[in-house]
């Protein structure tokens, strides 16, 4: 991986990735559909997160799926655009495949739309947890992957309908997920990628993984105590 920034042009691309990911992410969809709708800011509502669960429980269904295909579309666009950036870069192409290079874009991408989701700068950094955009990095680079850690979430919202626990399941799950499904599948069986590969991606899917986690540090309290809010599908009354 560190042959790409040996060009100059090379390392332009990766700023440009950087940046315009970030900026994506940081339109965060919870802020700007609550002010639409209730003319209020979303964290100052419910729980205060800038997601779609707490648009869900504070504003109603419809502004909570519009929320979630937002949050899912950026991160969609971010990493559609990081593996068509790093596609067209000057490499050895007996160093690192065509495949690897794509894949590198998409999760250099991602993860840049998953941090300004975060911390958006157009929100005074004070944006939501990141889980429909790790959903969506997951679903555009492995659909195996996303599967199985999707496959988790729900699982375990059917029987609990406690979302964030869900999400920190399946945020465990898909770190798991990543290794195996790369290690077993891509490298030993199909040889797609080199093990360099399934270690770097596997490192970052852990730090966004481990990110999103942390940034639930509330729920988990709430949880330990058997106080954490189930979701429920009926619309709420805007808080006053």
């Amino acid at each position: 991986m560190l042959s790409l920034v040996a060009d100059i042009s090379n390392v332009v691309k990766i700023i440009a990735v950087m940046v315009i990911a970030y900026l994506l992410g940081s339109l965060n969809i919870a802020i700007i559909v609550t002010k639409l709708f209730t003319k209020k800011d979303i964290r100052t509502m419910g729980s205060g997160n800038a997601g779609f669960t707490n648009v869900m429980r504070s504003v109603g269904t419809a502004a909570g799926v519009i929320t979630f295909v937002g949050d899912f579309l950026k991160c969609a666009l971010a990493v559609v655009i990081g593996s068509l950036l790093f596609r067209t870069m000057n490499v050895d192409s007996e160093a690192i495949n065509l495949t690897e290079l794509s894949g590198y874009g998409k999760y250099l991408g991602g993860l840049f739309c998953f941090l300004g989701h975060i911390y958006p700068v157009y929100f005074k950094f004070k944006g939501g947890k990141g889980i429909v955009t790790m959903a969506a990095l997951a679903a555009f680079i492995n659909p195996v992957v996303f599967a199985v850690s999707i496959g988790s979430f729900l699982v375990t919202f059917l029987f609990t309908k406690i979302v964030s626990l869900g999400s920190i399941i399946g945020s465990c799950v898909l770190v798991a997920a990543t290794f195996l499904v790369n290690y077993f599948y891509c490298f030993k069986s199909a040889s797609t990628v080199s093990f360099e590969y399934v270690i770097v991606v596997t490192v970052l899917t852990f730090f966004i993984s481990a990110t999103a986690i942390i940034k639930h540090k509330d729920n988990i309290k709430r949880l330990l105590r058997g106080e954490e809010k189930k979701l429920s599908l009926k619309k709420k009354k805007a808080e006053e």
